[in-house]
C-alpha cells in the first residue's frame, strides 16, 4: 500500500501557504523516489482572473511551481526529519519544460515526478503533468535543500 499526504501534512513540510501553495494531495509516494501531486485548478484559483480574462489557463510557471513543491514536498517527507528540520528546498534550474495543452480551470492536474538522482543537498527530478489522462506538460529541474535563515 502506497503512502499519501494530505494538504494539512504537505503544509508540515513545506514553507508556502495560501495562495502559493498548489499542491493539495501527494499519492502514491514511494519514499525518496516518485509520487503523484494533485493540484486542484479552481475557477476562483488567483491566476484565473487575469491569465486570461475569458479564456483562462493555469500560467506554465505555475505547473513548473507545482513541480517544484511536489518534489521537495516528496523529499523532505522522505528525508530524516533531524536531516530536514530548519532546512528549505530552493528551485535551482528548469530544463526541457513542454507545454502541451493548456490546463483550464475546474480540471484534476496530476504531477507525476521522479527523483533523477541526489549529490549532497542537490536533487534532480523529472515530471509529467495529466488532466484525465492526457499530458499536459513534462519538465526537468534541479533543486537544493538549504538551510533556514
Amino acid at each position: 500500500m502506497s503512502e499519501t499526504l494530505n494538504k494539512e501534512q504537505i503544509k508540515n513540510l513545506l514553507p508556502h501557504r495560501e495562495p502559493m501553495l498548489l499542491v493539495d494531495e501527494l499519492i502514491n509516494i514511494k519514499k525518496l523516489s516518485s509520487a503523484t501531486a494533485i493540484v486542484n485548478v479552481k475557477k476562483d484559483s488567483f491566476y484565473v482572473q487575469g491569465h486570461f480574462p475569458g479564456e483562462p489557463v493555469m500560467p506554465g510557471v505555475l505547473i513548473v511551481e507545482a513541480f517544484g513543491q511536489s518534489a521537495a514536498a516528496l523529499t523532505a517527507h522522505g528525508l530524516d526529519k533531524s536531516t530536514y528540520e530548519n532546512k528549505l528546498v530552493f528551485l535551482m534550474s528548469v530544463e526541457k519544460a513542454r507545454f502541451r495543452n493548456p490546463v483550464i480551470p475546474d480540471c484534476r492536474l496530476e504531477l507525476n515526478i521522479e527523483a533523477i538522482r541526489s549529490h549532497g543537498r542537490v536533487w534532480k527530478y523529472k515530471g509529467e503533468a495529466f488532466v484525465e489522462g492526457k499530458k499536459m506538460a513534462d519538465a526537468q529541474w534541479s533543486a537544493t535543500i538549504v538551510d533556514r535563515k
